[in-house]
C-alpha cells in the first residue's frame, strides 16, 4: 500500500456513515509468480495423474488452503463454516471448482500462499507426481 492509498482509505472511512465495520489485513496479496507456479503444478499433475487440473485445484484448495485460512482469517472461517462446512465432501469439492470457485487462494497473502504452495508440493509429490522444483520454475 502506498501513502496515496493510505490517504484514500482514510477519506473513505471518514465518508462512511456510522455504524460501520472496517477490516485491515497485513501482508501483500499473493504474487503473480506464486499464482503461475500453482497453475504450472496443477497442469503438471493433470498430465501425470487421474484428475483434471481443476479437480487437483479443488482438492488442494479444500485440503490445504481452507485450513490455512480458517486458522488465520476469522471472516473466512465464519463464512466457510456457515456455507461450506455442513455440506457433503463431494459438494465441497464441486464448490471449490469453476464456475463457482469459492474463494480461497485468491484471498491469501504472499506468506499464506507460500505455505500453501509448500504444502501443495509435498501433497502432490507425495502422490508420486513429479512437479517442477520452485527454483527451476522461473
Amino acid at each position: 500500500m502506498s501513502e496515496r492509498d493510505r490517504e484514500a482509505v482514510k477519506i473513505a472511512i471518514d465518508n462512511q456513515s456510522l455504524p460501520c465495520v472496517v477490516s485491515i489485513k497485513t501482508g501483500a496479496k499473493r504474487s503473480l509468480d506464486q499464482n503461475r507456479l500453482q497453475r504450472q503444478w496443477l497442469n503438471e499433475a493433470a498430465t501425470q495423474g487421474d484428475q483434471t487440473a481443476e479437480e487437483y485445484r479443488a482438492y488442494c484448495k479444500l485440503h490445504i488452503g481452507v485450513p490455512i485460512l480458517r486458522s488465520e482469517d476469522e471472516d473466512f472461517r465464519v463464512q466457510y463454516d456457515a456455507i461450506i462446512k455442513p455440506l457433503p465432501y463431494e459438494q465441497k469439492l464441486l464448490l471449490m471448482q469453476e464456475p463457482i470457485a469459492f474463494p480461497v487462494t485468491s484471498l491469501m497473502t504472499t506468506s499464506q500462499m507460500g505455505r500453501y504452495l509448500d504444502a501443495m508440493y509435498v501433497e502432490l509429490s507425495g502422490q508420486g507426481l513429479v512437479l517442477t522444483e520452485p527454483k527451476d520454475a522461473a
